[in-house]
């Protein structure tokens, strides 16, 4: 496979210059922390002097304060690290046909494919191909189908992927209708990074979510 074709930028800060910021960033917090309470004991109450508990819940307040700031520390170098390892996942599906939701009718050797997605069984499960412009052109009755991803042949002797055809379905269960999501196959022709998040060019569902991957063919 040759990496060169994959567009994946990801951009990320030198750990030392940061790990050397929130450390000075914590320690200046308990530094302040520790000037106030002092500041704060020489000029209590002699009288009325601070006690024990209030003592002790400051410093625990401070001590939660520089804890949650080192926990978010952790889970932005995890998160860096997690975009890595999707970017290195993606990187493997160049090349590949993947399952997405979307309606564009694939055709290849005189069948064209597509595919439904539904929350539960159906009674009657109808699928339209349609031209460009929207007409319907054919219609297929699936009948009765369970849930989960399902998929359907369309035999054409004419028809090709550049005839531009997409299709609809429609699910019935009773008297209820419903629209199944729609899924086609694609062809992955790179990836690509913005922030943490992993996209896939496809050649043509355009860009969509690494997230969106029903299947991988």
């Amino acid at each position: 496979m040759d990496f060169s074709t994959l567009n994946v930028t990801s951009k990320s800060p030198p750990a030392a210059s940061a790990l050397a910021t929130d450390t000075a960033s914590a320690a200046g917090s308990q530094d302040r922390f520790l000037k106030l309470l002092v500041t704060q004991m020489q000029n209590q109450d002699p009288l009325s002097p601070m006690d024990n508990a209030q003592l002790t819940t400051q410093i625990a307040q401070i001590n939660t304060v520089t804890g949650i700031d080192k926990l978010n520390t952790s889970v932005g170098g995890l998160s860096g690290q997690l975009a890595q390892m999707q970017a290195l996942q993606g990187a493997s599906l160049v090349g590949r046909d993947v399952v997405v939701p979307g309606n564009v009718l694939d055709i290849a050797n005189g069948v064209g494919q597509g595919g439904f997605e539904l929350s539960g069984p159906a009674d009657n499960v109808k699928v339209e191909v349609l031209s460009p412009s929207g007409h319907v052109i054919d219609t297929l009755n699936l009948g009765a189908q369970g849930s989960g991803m399902q998929g359907f042949d369309w035999p054409t002797s004419t028809a090709t992927n550049d005839s531009g055809l997409t299709f609809r379905v429609t699910a019935t269960s009773g008297s209820t209708s419903s629209s199944p999501t729609t899924l086609m196959r694609d062809h992955v022709n790179a990836i690509t990074t913005t922030g943490n998040a992993l996209n896939l060019e496809l050649q043509n569902g355009g860009l969509v979510p690494y997230s969106t991957v029903r299947a991988v063919n």
